[in-house]
């Protein structure tokens, strides 16, 4: 396979990149910079593969400009950055990584919302500063016995409401249709999901039905009192509501791993206190990130021995 040109669209894990070094002629196309025509008018036949992420996939510009490609795999269990549509078209192959990243990013999610309720980063700030000596710090509020809401009951949904419950939660849910074999309760408008919640957590893929599917309405119907987690993606907020919120205590906090203009933060949150920011990090462990990095290869390796793939999206 050493013969098979893969395109790397942006810097990603480095034992990724080494594995695809080892096994395939690796291009990496944030090198490139300003030789890309050149680039691609002596190496587009080449190329037989395309390993996107959440920062950068393969749109159809890329697609098109590759007459050869087979197979575009994904670093990440997310699609919004590929365009799938034309893949179909072109019959080419799309893989990602379910599964290996659920449990982090579910433990990331419940850790996100601790750290609002129980004001963790606050604490830590107060006792670093030397704040303690002069008085308490105050009241935080409780997790345990919460109401929440779920946007989303795929894997991640899933794994969040099972962590939830272990902390005695009440769980109800939306999605695009009501689950079987579930006890949660469904609701099949968001608006009466966040109206029925102390803390709404976003889960779902992010596609043109779920882009800004919190908006005002969403906020307004969670309340002063409410916390929404997104570990979605940043595009599943409307966020100048969301901080037009936060700021006019319309809404009671909030933690995000994912933002809508990734790496760009609304300035405005970084001064609040009852909000919890994290890089989007959910899947960012030693162990999750390699898993899903094997999984990458085995699929190419899969692939391009004419087998199975382990986890085919088209």
């Amino acid at each position: 396979m050493n013969n098979i040109g893969v395109l790397m669209t942006c810097p990603m894990l480095e034992y990724l990149e080494k594995q695809l070094e080892a096994r395939f002629k690796l291009f990496k196309a944030w090198n490139l910079s300003s030789s890309k025509p050149d680039f691609f008018k002596k190496h587009s036949n080449s190329i037989k593969a395309v390993v996107g992420d959440t920062t950068v996939g393969a749109d159809a510009a890329l697609i098109d400009s590759l007459p050869n490609l087979e197979i575009v795999a994904s670093y990440s269990v997310g699609l919004d950055k590929i365009d799938l549509e034309k893949c179909k078209e072109k019959g080419i192959n799309v893989t990602n990584t379910p599964d290996v990243l659920t449990d982090d990013v579910a433990d990331l999610c419940i850790g996100l919302a601790l750290a609002v309720l129980r004001k963790i980063c606050v604490c830590d700030q107060f006792v670093k500063s030397g704040n303690w000596i002069n008085g308490d710090l105050g009241l935080a509020s409780k997790f345990s016995g919460k109401s929440v809401g779920i946007v989303g009951l795929g894997r991640i949904g899933s794994a969040i409401a099972k962590r939830s419950e272990a902390f005695n939660c009440h769980i109800s849910y939306h999605s695009r249709s009501e689950k079987p074999n579930t006890n949660y309760k469904y609701y099949s408008n968001i608006v009466d999901l966040a109206a029925n919640c102390q803390i709404l957590i976003v889960a779902c893929a992010l596609t043109e039905e779920t882009h800004h599917i919190v908006n005002r309405k969403v906020i307004d119907a969670l309340g002063p009192k409410g916390i929404l987690i997104n570990i979605g993606r940043g595009a599943h907020v409307d966020e100048p509501e969301l901080v037009s919120a936060l700021l006019e205590g319309r809404l009671g906090g909030a933690g995000l791993d994912v933002f809508e203009n990734e790496p760009d933060v609304p300035e405005e949150l970084l001064a609040l206190e009852n909000v919890v920011l994290v890089p989007h990090v959910g899947s960012d462990t030693e162990e999750t990130s390699k898993a899903m990095a094997d999984l990458v290869i085995s699929n190419l390796e899969a692939h391009f021995k004419g087998e199975a793939l382990l986890t085919p999206v088209t």
